[in-house]
């Protein structure tokens, strides 16, 4: 590591901004994994739902009750825009962190902060304007959907951001 990528406090690279490819392909890649596992194992152990189910249920935000019935191809397209949502999560956060350097300084915080941001929005303004019928609120599901998106989707985006604007770069 080069000694000026340093502060005077050891931050890595304050002033750094983080590659946008990186951030958004990677930190998305890395979000879609965390969370549909997430998602994946606490249905399969609540109640059995097989994987393909929870594909679909992303599908029905476009499809409506269709997705439920269309298949390996609803389930392609859930799994498809679930990667979507995800890189543009990162790309949202990677957009701020370049406005708001702090973001990279404190990624861990910054990200918890931002997963509770983005389980907000996707419970207060993406479900409600999706074709998805709301489900019956159970609370198991809402802690582990919440804490998934306080642990699984805010930090590790933000940590990949932190990694992307610290990391050597080869001499210009």
């Amino acid at each position: 590591m080069n000694p000026e990528h340093h502060s005077h406090d050891g931050d890595p690279h304050v002033g750094g901004r983080p590659r946008a490819l990186e951030t958004i392909l990677l930190g998305g890649a890395v979000v879609a994994i965390l969370d549909i596992a997430n998602a994946m194992i606490f249905w399969a152990l609540y109640r059995g739902t097989p994987p393909r189910v929870i594909l679909q249920s992303i599908a029905a935000g476009l499809q409506g009750k269709q997705a439920f019935s269309g298949g390996a191809a609803s389930a392609l397209l859930g799994a498809v825009l679930h990667v979507f949502i995800a890189c543009s999560v990162a790309a949202v956060y990677w957009a701020a962190s370049v406005r708001w350097p702090a973001l990279i300084r404190h990624p861990f915080l910054s990200g918890a902060a931002y997963g509770g941001v983005v389980y907000a929005v996707m419970q207060y303004v993406v479900i409600p304007l999706s074709q998805t019928t709301p489900g019956t609120f159970r609370p198991a599901w809402f802690l582990a959907n919440f804490i998934g998106h306080l642990l699984l989707v805010g930090p590790p985006v933000a940590l990949i951001a932190h990694w992307s604007a610290s990391h050597d770069r080869p001499p210009r």
